[in-house]
């Protein structure tokens, strides 16, 4: 059997035409290949493998299922991703805040592993709940996941796309995402449902301030759709529709801080000691002021639920649409990005310290 020298000396010999690496090669050769160098097994520790296609997996990991190649890409502060209108997206569209069931399942498999419970206490059409069961479909394994919603139109949408998408995979021979569990009511009762340290992940979208309410005015008026703004905020046409219609019962925005932090407060107790708080909240340009709300919110949390801030990555879609708000008077931003809040419990962080 070669000695060590040997073994690196015979990865050189896969090489193309020119003299350069040959993965391909070495793919075919049954040779684990990461990053265009060929790994040598022998060398791994005993809490490491190799997993084919995807890098080397540390047994230590408690964070996710992710292989260390993963990992590395996972950890970008930035997630720069178009999600195409797909997973019956009229239907989820019917919702103005959903979020893209792909982009769910991504964040669901860099904070959790598989078979663990992830709970969406703002669920609206299931966004989270669907990408915990694609998960089960793109090798990362099923989440059993519990979404809350009060609007019982939200639950009837996820339900008609869970549907219809599964009728679509099964005439491609596919096989069908998984049903979760979607509860009727108020998250601030419903919580009380869950055992204490048995959710593992909570990823939300939070309501924006007084949008929850616009919305429900805006549900009333058979003439407009139920649509947020392109960052969240009402648009000025909205504003100065609803200003002539008498909508100055608002909450303001302090009120709004106080009620997510109190709310918050509750569900940590849910929450695994090892497990994670990953909230989607956009800015908003509001009356002539930049709200960077992302920032007031982390605070506000921090400030009264056992939760750290452990990091903000941003969903950076590219393929979004731009508005030319302000000109020529006023500079003013078209948000492309939401913020991405990672919290973990208190007794976790000091123990890492």
């Amino acid at each position: 059997m070669a000695d060590d020298g040997d073994r690196h000396r015979q990865s050189r010999l896969f090489t193309d035409d020119d003299g350069a690496f040959d993965a391909d090669r070495a793919r075919e050769e049954s040779l684990p290949v990461e990053d265009g160098e060929v790994i040598d097994t022998d060398d791994l520790a005993d809490h490491q493998r190799y997993v084919e296609g995807r890098g080397i997996y540390d047994e230590r990991n408690r964070v996710n299922d992710l292989t260390g190649k993963e990992w590395k890409y996972a950890t970008k502060s930035v997630i720069a991703e178009g999600y195409p209108p797909a997973v019956q997206h009229d239907l989820r569209s019917e919702h103005g805040g959903q979020k893209p069931p792909r982009l769910c399942a991504e964040l669901i498999g860099r904070f959790s592993k598989a078979g663990d419970t992830v709970l969406d206490p703002f669920a609206g059409v299931g966004g989270t709940l669907l990408g915990a069961s694609f998960c089960e479909h793109d090798g990362t394994g099923l989440r059993e996941a519990i979404g809350f919603e009060r609007t019982e139109r939200w639950i009837e949408i996820y339900r008609e796309v869970l549907e219809a998408e599964n009728e679509e995979r099964r005439a491609r021979g596919e096989p069908p995402l998984a049903e979760q569990d979607m509860r009727h009511g108020d998250c601030v009762d419903l919580i009380d449902d869950v055992p204490d340290e048995s959710v593992d992940l909570l990823l939300t979208d939070v309501p924006y301030w007084d949008m929850d309410e616009r919305e429900q005015t805006r549900n009333e008026r058979a003439t407009r759709e139920s649509k947020l703004g392109s960052f969240g905020g009402a648009t000025t046409d909205e504003a100065a529709v609803d200003a002539d219609e008498g909508i100055d019962d608002r909450r303001t925005k302090a009120d709004w801080l106080a009620d997510m932090a109190t709310t918050f407060d509750r569900f940590t107790d849910a929450v695994a000691p090892d497990g994670h708080v990953v909230v989607f909240i956009g800015d908003m340009y509001r009356d002539q002021s930049y709200e960077f709300l992302s920032a007031d919110l982390a605070r506000a949390i921090e400030s009264t639920a056992p939760l750290t801030l452990a990091a903000n990555q941003i969903w950076y879609d590219p393929t979004k649409d731009l508005h030319v708000y302000g000109y020529p008077f006023s500079f003013v931003p078209s948000m492309v990005h939401q913020n991405v809040l990672v919290f973990r419990p208190e007794a976790a962080s000091e123990t890492e310290n």
